[in-house]
């Protein structure tokens, strides 16, 4: 899987083969090895592939389906639109998840009445 989409990923993002391996600081022909299988990176040579691919070491090996570098959300209302939150390893259901989105959205307007009280006060 890696040497897959090692290879897919430097064709979609239109490097060629010297210039990923002068990235790594291997020979063209060492890199050459890493996309047919034949030769396997370091650690350190995959962290550096990952970045210079604008993709994680993750998708390379194959631990996420996702090529693109996603930046974490801070957005609680995103997270909790995520399908497989859990508290402490205990999953939490659908039901658990919208009852936290009430109260999250019950706090913001809680929070929003105040904010404009205190303008019209001010």
């Amino acid at each position: 899987m890696f040497s897959k989409r090692l290879k897919q990923l430097r064709k979609t993002r239109k490097f060629s083969m010297q210039e990923v391996a002068d990235t790594v600081g291997v020979a063209k022909s060492t890199y050459a090895g890493y996309e047919s299988g034949y030769r396997q990176p370091t650690l350190e040579a995959i962290q550096v592939i990952a970045k210079k691919l604008r993709t994680t070491a993750d998708y390379l090996l194959g631990l996420t389906e996702y090529p693109d570098q996603v930046e974490p959300s801070n957005n609680a209302k995103e997270l909790l639109n995520h399908e497989q939150l859990h508290w402490d390893g205990i999953p939490l259901e659908r039901e658990d998840l919208e009852l936290v989105k009430r109260m999250l959205e019950h706090v913001i307007q809680t929070r929003a009445g105040k904010d404009s009280q205190s303008k019209a006060n001010g």
